[in-house]
């Protein structure tokens, strides 16, 4: 069964630090471009970080840079996110998504930043 499955969320202070991770089953994950996306209430989903199949180009969305981190082991099919200084703006549902020719969502992961 192909999908991929986020766990890591939570609540956290401003200032916090987070760790999402990103299982993918069912299809070759070293093939795939990985990425993290978010959407908060009433907006619509945003490109938080993207990484390449190999590991070995990143990039990030403007408003993250310097905070976050991706990275991905493809011995353990696993793509993550390390979210440090985290702010009340970050709080949103975080996907992760598989990018070959076709496109594979997670199920999300609630992270809220609130103190």
């Amino acid at each position: 069964q192909v999908q991929l499955v986020e766990s890591g969320g939570g609540l956290v202070q401003p200032g916090g630090s987070l760790r999402l991770s990103c299982a993918a089953s069912g299809f070759i994950f070293s093939n795939y471009i990985m990425s993290w996306h978010r959407q908060a209430p009433g907006k619509e989903r945003e490109l938080v970080a993207s990484i390449s199949s190999t590991g070995g180009s990143t990039n990030y969305a403007d408003s993250v840079k310097g905070r976050f981190t991706i990275s991905r082991d493809n011995a353990k099919n696993t793509v993550y996110l390390q979210m440090n200084s985290l702010k009340p703006e970050d709080t949103a549902v975080y996907y992760c998504k598989a990018l070959r020719a076709g496109v594979i969502w997670g199920q999300g992961t609630q992270v809220t930043v609130s103190s």
